[in-house]
């Protein structure tokens, strides 16, 4: 094969590459307001609240972190007069509609932490979104580690909303 077609072939075999590539990591999901419970020795689990946006719609379908030997995306659900806690394999996120992760609600759930997350540091977060196609990608986020949310009345228990594993 001349030398031409040899670079033309790898050239477009590069490209579709790096395209696939990018299709994987690029994750077209907003996200606002992301914050992580702060821990206190000897806890085992705590909670990473956002809002999720999906211009396209997707799904949430998984979470990881470094942090956690278990990352979760959780549902708190009222059964009867009891709020119970269950993980959610999937969490829809509607097109153009914004999801919020909350205590009480959805919310990714970090579990078997590895060390306390303190107050004013940060935490590596994974997301992983597919899209109607099925296209999987990832959204790596750094969050910061709060007693509250931020922009929350100063003063507001921190725990009102919490739950134990």
């Amino acid at each position: 094969m001349p030398l031409h077609k040899t670079l033309l072939a790898g050239l477009a075999l590069s490209s579709t590459l790096l395209a696939a590539s990018a299709l994987a990591q690029a994750s077209d999901v907003k996200v606002e307001g992301a914050w992580a419970r702060a821990s206190v020795p000897g806890q085992k689990g705590t909670g990473a609240f956002m809002k999720l946006t999906a211009p396209q719609g997707a799904r949430l379908v998984g979470a990881s972190s470094p942090a956690a030997g278990v990352t979760e995306v959780h549902e708190m659900k009222l059964d009867g007069d009891v709020m119970r806690m269950r993980a959610v394999p999937v969490l829809e996120l509607p097109a153009g509609k914004a999801v919020e992760l909350k205590p009480g609600g959805y919310h990714v759930m970090l579990l078997d932490l590895k060390a306390p997350l303190a107050k004013d540091s940060t935490v590596p977060l994974t997301l992983t979104f597919k899209d109607a196609k099925g296209v999987e990608s990832r959204l790596e986020l750094t969050v910061p580690v709060a007693t509250s949310a931020p922009g929350a009345q100063a003063g507001a228990p921190a725990h009102a909303h919490g739950h134990k594993h």
